[in-house]
């Protein structure tokens, strides 16, 4: 099980889990997708041009730098949460990568434990979850962990 613990820029901290790498990456889809914007995407310069309806004669100029710049048929990764809105890039981003920077990139904080056992240790260890300022981070994660048996609500 993954645990994630958001803490926003104004409000009460959340806690939540995903099953698998998979889960975790759908819900952050359904989250934060954005109109104008991209979590994550693999395209070649020539998939581009043809999702663009244009022919290769009348590209528009940034497909065409992209293919001058990479050949027509490279693959190009595009995570506008890591690299910038609308950039482009031939170094492979994981979906993974490029979705928790999506779901950090509007958070004052947020954690993200790879299983149960992380999650508890951080419950004890992390300096998030001490004293006044760390109080609803504490209980949120918590109650997270008590809820799906990992903690014995102990109050």
């Amino acid at each position: 099980m993954i645990h994630v613990l958001e803490v926003p820029q104004q409000g009460r901290a959340q806690a939540w889990f995903a099953f698998d790498e998979t889960d975790l990456i759908g819900k952050i889809r359904a989250a934060r997708a954005r109109p104008d914007g991209q979590l994550h995407a693999v395209a070649s310069p020539r998939e581009l041009l043809a999702a663009s309806g244009q022919a290769p004669d009348t590209a528009p100029p940034w497909i065409a730098a992209l293919a001058q710049l990479h050949g027509w048929d490279t693959p190009l990764y595009r995570a506008d949460a890591l690299l910038g809105e609308g950039i482009y890039q031939a170094e492979p981003v994981s979906e993974l990568r490029a979705c928790v920077a999506a779901l950090v990139d509007t958070l004052q904080t947020c954690r993200v434990y790879p299983d149960d056992q992380t999650a508890l240790d951080a419950l004890y260890r992390d300096p998030l979850y001490q004293g006044r300022d760390g109080f609803y981070a504490h209980m949120a994660l918590r109650e997270q962990l008590i809820a799906l048996e990992v903690l014995a609500d102990d109050l």
